[in-house]
C-alpha cells in the first residue's frame, strides 16, 4: 500500500544533519563515522544523511572511509574565528555544502553573479555564519534571491553568549523568509521543544520551535514567529505542526533547510514521542 505523504512528513524529512564531531558532546572520528554508517543503513527519513566535518579534519575522515564507501558531507571551513581552505575534491565524498565566515560586504559580488545567472548551477552551496546580529541582517539583505547562497543561524553553544535573543533570532528568520534566503541552524537544538539549560541558565529553542517559526515567517506573521520561538510545550507545538497545510510546510522548508545535531537519535525519538512520525514509525 502506498504511504500517504503528510504535512509533518514534509516538515521533518531530511531535517537532521550529522554533527557528531562537534561540541558539546563531540565523538571521535572513528565513533562519528561508525554512527553515520549505521544511520545510513537504517535510513530514517528525518535524517539528511549528511556528515558535517571541519575542513581541517578532512584527512581523518578520508582515512576512515574504506574503498567503495561514499558519503555526502558538509564542509565547515572555520571553527570560531579560524578559517580553513575548502578541502580538495575526493571521489568518495560528495560535498553538499560549505559553511564559512565572511564579512557581509564581501558577499556582494558573489550574490550578484548568482542572481544574474552567470554562475547558474555550477556554483557552490555556501552558508555564511556571523557572530554579530547586525552583520547577519546585512548579509541576509545582500543574499536576497541569490540561492543557493544562504546563512547559518547559531542557536546555541557551550557559552551562554552563543545563544541569540528571541528578538534577534526571530528577526533573522523573518528576514530570510521575506528575502528568500535559505538558512541552516547550527549549535543548540538538542530536543524538539525549547528548554532551559540547568548548567548555564540559557533558554534554547527546539527544532519544532524553529520549524513553526519558519511556518509563521513565510506567512508574514511576525507575532507568530515570536510565539513559536518562546513556546516550551512540546505536545502543543507538535499539535500545531501536524495541523499545518502541506503547501505552507513545503514553503517553510525551502527557507529552513536543516539543522546540525550532535545526536542523530534524540531528534527522531522526540518526534516519535510527540506522535509526528506516522507511517515512518519503525
Amino acid at each position: 500500500m502506498e504511504r500517504v505523504e503528510t504535512g509533518t512528513h514534509i516538515l521533518l524529512r531530511g531535517l537532521v544533519e550529522d554533527a557528531g564531531l562537534f561540541a558539546p558532546t563531540p565523538l571521535s572520528m572513528r565513533q562519528a563515522v561508525e554512527r553515520h554508517r549505521t544511520d545510513r543503513i537504517v535510513a530514517h527519513p528525518m535524517l539528511a544523511h549528511r556528515f558535517l566535518c571541519p575542513a581541517d579534519r578532512w584527512p581523518e575522515l578520508l582515512a576512515r572511509l574504506p574503498d567503495g564507501e561514499h558519503i555526502e558531507a558538509g564542509a565547515v571551513l572555520g571553527a570560531g574565528r579560524r578559517a580553513a581552505p575548502p578541502p580538495e575534491p575526493h571521489p568518495r565524498v560528495a560535498v553538499a555544502h560549505y559553511e564559512a565566515r565572511a564579512r557581509p560586504g564581501d558577499l556582494r559580488m558573489a550574490a550578484d553573479l548568482y542572481r544574474s545567472g552567470e554562475i547558474d548551477g555550477r556554483g557552490r552551496t555556501v552558508y555564511f555564519a556571523f557572530d554579530d546580529p547586525a552583520d547577519l541582517r546585512e548579509a541576509v539583505a545582500v543574499l536576497a534571491g541569490a540561492r543557493p547562497l544562504g546563512v547559518a543561524l547559531r542557536c546555541g553553544g557551550p557559552d551562554p553568549a552563543d545563544t541569540p535573543g528571541v528578538g534577534d533570532l526571530g528577526d533573522a528568520i523573518t528576514a530570510c523568509a521575506a528575502r528568500d534566503v535559505p538558512f541552516r541552524a547550527v549549535g543548540g537544538l538538542p530536543h524538539a521543544a525549547g528548554y532551559t539549560d540547568p548548567r548555564t541558565g540559557s533558554t534554547h529553542c527546539g527544532y519544532l520551535n524553529l520549524l513553526m517559526a519558519a511556518v509563521a515567517a513565510v506567512a508574514g506573521d511576525r507575532a507568530g514567529v515570536r510565539a513559536a520561538l518562546t513556546a516550551d510545550d512540546g505536545a502543543r507545538l507538535a499539535e500545531r505542526a501536524a495541523a499545518v497545510e502541506p503547501a505552507a510546510v513545503a514553503r517553510a522548508r525551502e527557507v529552513f533547510v536543516g539543522y546540525a545535531a550532535t545526536s542523530t537519535g534524540d531528534p527522531v525519538r522526540d518526534a516519535e514521542r510527540f506522535g509526528l512520525l506516522g507511517s515512518w514509525e519503525i
